[in-house]
């Protein structure tokens, strides 16, 4: 059943972007550009997202997610911002609180929020239980579910579960990646009956109208187009019947941008920042799949219309 009575109009959108970490030709992160990346992102009032699945979190070493936090402190200046908190481990394992730990507190050290990326062993057993534990460990963090189109380790939780996590009091949110509008349908409807605080952050880039319906966001697709997504935005709040032409073209990006094979989505955004002149390369993490080359006269075509609008 398509909710129509539960569109909020004139709703202040919370807005939070995955950030692409850019690559250079040789295979080295762009510095540059990641940095241009996260202050355009901050001055277009989004939340910038680092060492996320859009920024290789799976792929990238301790040392590189350690200068990220350290780059995006010292851009942010105090600001929010949300990390990555990455537990790499093997189906069967056990829950490794001390590792979430460690990660945890590396982001809060560098004045980020962390989200809490899944793993074999988070979502094996207890899980409420083990979201308890992380909660003790940070004076505040965002859940996350992921499908497994994602990531192996990705879980989507039964409704039980969800209200577990809505009742852990520094829960502010929680991503939901299962790219099913029904199955986050019915968590905006849990969260309106229970919580009306607690973030519900689409992670469907499928259907990035959501917003609509009472979610925020926390999207890789935003990452193509922070400024843009700020405008959709203010449209939403203002009740401008602009959002849905924007909104409209910024789903066809993501409906060719998130095709499968869905992990390449973030050559793509590498793709579309080259042509924004945002970034000198569009080379992704050398361990990435990869898009056609075929696929950049599309990507202009899509990025002439947005700027038409």
């Amino acid at each position: 059943m398509i909710p129509i009575n539960q569109i909020k109009p004139h709703r202040q959108i919370t807005g939070m972007s995955a950030i692409l970490l850019p690559f250079t030709d040789e295979g080295a992160v762009d510095w540059v550009g990641l940095e241009a990346h996260i202050e355009r992102t901050a001055v277009a009032r989004l939340i910038p997202a680092v060492n996320m699945d859009t920024g290789y979190a799976n792929l990238i070493d301790e040392a590189t997610r350690r200068e990220v936090l350290r780059r995006t402190e010292a851009i942010m200046g105090g600001k929010m911002f949300v990390a990555g908190a990455f537990v790499a481990d093997q189906p069967g394992a056990a829950f490794d609180l001390g590792a979430y730990g460690r990660q945890m507190a590396q982001i809060q050290a560098h004045g980020g929020t962390p989200i809490i990326f899944q793993s074999f062993g988070l979502t094996r057993g207890d899980v409420v239980a083990a979201y308890q534990q992380i909660a003790a460990e940070c004076e505040r963090f965002i859940a996350f579910e992921l499908g497994q189109m994602f990531a192996p380790f990705g879980a989507i939780y039964d409704l039980d579960t969800y209200a577990g996590l809505m009742a852990i009091p520094n829960c502010m949110g929680a991503k939901h990646s299962s790219l099913s509008r029904q199955l986050e349908w019915q968590r905006l409807q849990l969260r309106d009956e229970l919580l009306p605080d607690f973030m519900v952050l689409t992670g469907n880039d499928l259907a990035v109208d959501m917003v609509m319906y009472g979610s925020d966001y926390l999207l890789g697709l935003s990452t193509f187009a922070p400024d843009l997504f700020a405008r959709r935005d203010a449209c939403w709040l203002a009740g401008d019947p602009a959002f849905y032409e924007l909104n409209d073209i910024l789903q066809y990006l993501g409906f060719f941008a998130f095709r499968s094979p869905v992990p390449a989505y973030k050559h793509s955004a590498a793709q579309f920042l080259k042509l924004r002149g945002w970034i000198e390369s569009d080379a992704t993490h050398p361990q990435a799949p990869t898009r056609p080359a075929s696929d950049v006269p599309i990507l202009q075509e899509i990025l002439a219309k947005l700027e038409a609008l």
